[in-house]
C-alpha cells in the first residue's frame, strides 16, 4: 500500500475533481460524509455529548458536514469555530451557512484563551482544526486550547491527522498538539503514522476511502510503501518439486565470541527456518559444542583462537555473508575483519558488532559490496550516519548514505522502516514484546537466509521484516508480551509462512 506525501494527496484531490466533473466543495462533502458514517456506525444514535472543533480551512470544512450529518441525526452535538485567523475558505463558508440552516444553535465562536469549553471524560470531541494542510505556527491561545482539550480525557477523534502535526515535518511543540485516540485518515496512510515521534499523537488509525482519482493511485509513485500481506505475498518465491538443498543456497554466518554465542547461534538458526538450503558457522573454537549441539543442521567452522574471531579464512562458496552477530570488537578481530573486506566479493547482511568495527572505521565502506543489507537499531545507525535533528532528517541522512554507497538500510524499531536509496518501506508486523535480547540476530539471519535462496537483497529486507514480525505476532498470543524470547520468534517462522495465504487483515497497526 503506497504511503502519500502532501504534494500526492494535492494531486490526488485536483484530478479526482476534474477526472469525476466534481467540485472541491463535493470532494469535502463526499469525505465529511465518509467520516460521519463510520461514528454513526459506531455510536448507533448513542446520546453522548459530541463537541467538534472547526478550523477555517478545509479540514474544518470537513467537520462542519460532520457536524450538520450529526445534527440532522439526532445526537447531541456542539460545535465550535476556532478562529485563529481572518482567513476562511469556500468549503468552510460553505459549510457553515448549511450547518446554521439546520441548527438552532449556532457554531459557539472560540476567539482566546478565555473560552474554554467544558468537556468531561465521557464527552467524544471530534478535531477538525487544521488537518493535514497546517504550514503555520499556532497562536497562543489555541495551544491552550488544545492542552485544554487533550487534559479533558474524553475520545478524541481527529479528521485525517491529529491537529498540530505536520503532514512532512516535525512537531514543533508536542503540548500544541491533539493525543487523538483514534484517526480516521483519509484514502491512504501517511508517514507520520509510522514515525516514533509522531506516531504517538494516534493510537489507532483508520482509512477511510473516499473516492479519490483511482488511476492516479494506482499509477503515482510516492517511493514510499507500507508493507502489508498483500505486498509480501508478492515477493513469495514458490519451491519447486525437484528442488534440493543446493536449490537454496550457502548462507555463511560470521560472528561470536566468548560470552556472545548465543547471537551466532540464533541467527544461524533463524536463517535456515526461513529456508536456506545450507548453512555454515564461522566462529571461534570455544563455540564449537555450542552451535554443533544448538543447531544440529548446521556446518561449523572454527579458527584456533577460542575466545574471539582472529582469522575470517573459509573454504566454502558462499552466496550470502552474514557479518557481526556476536563478533565482538577485539583488535585481532578487527584486523581480520580489515583483510575480509578487503577480498570478499559476496553479497553481505552487517549486524551489531560488524557495524559498530565499521562506524569505528568508515573507510571499510568503501571496501562494501553493492547491495549490502545494514541492519542498525537506533543508536547503531546513529554511530553510522552521524546524529539527526528529528525522524524526517533521520529518514533523509539514511537516504544520503544508501545512495552514497549503494546499501540497503534497515532501521529496526516499532515500524521497522528499510531504506534503499529514495525509497522505504514501512513495516507493519510486530510487537512490544520483541524489545528484547536476540530479536534482531533473528532477523539478521532470516535476512541472510532468504538471500541466499535467491531473493534479491531489498526483497529479503523487506519479505524478512515482514515475517520477522508476524512470527513474533503469533508468538505473542499464547505468551504475551514480557515473556517473548528471539527464540520463539524463530520457532514460529513457519506459522508466518502460513499466515500468508490466510484471509489478508484488514486492521492496519500503528
Amino acid at each position: 500500500m503506497k504511503l502519500l506525501g502532501l504534494s500526492h494527496i494535492k494531486e490526488a484531490d485536483y484530478l479526482t475533481i476534474k477526472n469525476q466533473n466534481i467540485t472541491f466543495l463535493d470532494l469535502v462533502e463526499r469525505a465529511g460524509t465518509v467520516v460521519f458514517n463510520t461514528i454513526h456506525e459506531r455510536l448507533q444514535g448513542a446520546q453522548v455529548p459530541i463537541h467538534i472543533f472547526c478550523g477555517l480551512g478545509n479540514n474544518g470544512g470537513d467537520g462542519l458536514v460532520v457536524a450538520r450529518l450529526l445534527v440532522e441525526h439526532g445526537y447531541n452535538v456542539t460545535t465550535y469555530i476556532v478562529n485563529f485567523s481572518t482567513n476562511r475558505t469556500e468549503t468552510f463558508l460553505v459549510n457553515y451557512d448549511r450547518l446554521k440552516a439546520i441548527d438552532n444553535e449556532w457554531p459557539v465562536q472560540l476567539k482566546n484563551e478565555d473560552e474554554k469549553p467544558v468537556i468531561t471524560a465521557s464527552d467524544m470531541v471530534i478535531d477538525a482544526i487544521f488537518g493535514i494542510g497546517l504550514n503555520r505556527s499556532m497562536e497562543s491561545w489555541v495551544k491552550k486550547l488544545i492542552g485544554h482539550i487533550n487534559s479533558s480525557n474524553a475520545f478524541i477523534l481527529s479528521i485525517d491527522i491529529p491537529s498540530g502535526v505536520y503532514a512532512e515535518k516535525p512537531v514543533e511543540d508536542e503540548n500544541s498538539v491533539i493525543y487523538a485516540n483514534v484517526c480516521l485518515t483519509f484514502q491512504a496512510p501517511k508517514l507520520i503514522f509510522f514515525l516514533p515521534e509522531t506516531a504517538k499523537y494516534a493510537q489507532d488509525v483508520d482509512i477511510i476511502d473516499i473516492g479519490l482519482d483511482t488511476n492516479y493511485l494506482n499509477e503515482v509513485n510516492t517511493k514510499m510503501e507500507l508493507i502489508l500481506k498483500n505486498e509480501v505475498l508478492r515477493l513469495y518465491q514458490p519451491r519447486e518439486k525437484f528442488s534440493h538443498k543446493g536449490s537454496y543456497g550457502h548462507a555463511l554466518l560470521i560472528g561470536g565470541s566468548k560470552g556472545k554465542m548465543g547471537s551466532i547461534l540464533l541467527a544461524t538458526k533463524s536463517c535456515l527456518r526461513v529456508g536456506a538450503g545450507l548453512a555454515t558457522a564461522l566462529i571461534p573454537e570455544s563455540g564449537y559444542q555450542v552451535l554443533q549441539v544448538g543447531v544440529p543442521e548446521a556446518m561449523v567452522i572454527y579458527n584456533d583462537s577460542d575466545d574471539y574471531l582472529d582469522d575470517f579464512d573459509y573454504d566454502i562458496i558462499p552466496n550470502v555473508i552474514c557479518l557481526g552477530v556476536g563478533l565482538g570488537t577485539h583488535k585481532k578481530t578487527v584486523e581480520a575483519f580489515t583483510k575480509f573486506l578487503k577480498q570478499n566479493n559476496k553479497s553481505l547482511v552487517v549486524d551489531a558488532d560488524g557495524l559498530n568495527i565499521i562506524s569505528e572505521n568508515k573507510i571499510f565502506l568503501s571496501h562494501i559490496p553493492k547491495q549490502t543489507v545494514f541492519t542498525p537499531h537506533v543508536k547503531e545507525l546513529e554511530r553510522l550516519i552521524g546524529k539527526w535533528s528529528d525522524d524526517f532528517d533521520k529518514l533523509h541522512k539514511t537516504k544520503l548514505f544508501s545512495k552514497k554507497y549503494d546499501c540497503i538500510v534497515v532501521i529496526k524499531g516499532a515500524n521497522t522502516i528499510t531504506v534503499y536509496h529514495d525509497e522505504i518501506y514501512v513495516n507493519t508486523t510486530g510487537n512490544p514484546g520483541m524489545a528484547t535480547a536476540g530479536t534482531g540476530d533473528v532477523l539478521a539471519g532470516m535476512i541472510t537466509g532468504l538471500i541466499s535462496q535467491g531473493y534479491k537483497a531489498l526483497q529479503a529486507c523487506v519479505f524478512g521484516v515482514y515475517l520477522h514480525g508476524s512470527a513474533a505476532d503469533i508468538a505473542v498470543d499464547s505468551l504475551g508480551y514480557q515473556a517473548l524470547l528471539a527464540s520463539d520468534i524463530i520457532n514460529n517462522i513457519g506459522k508466518a509462512y502460513l499466515e500468508l495465504f490466510k484471509q489478508p487483515e484488514q486492521q492496519i497497526n500503528t
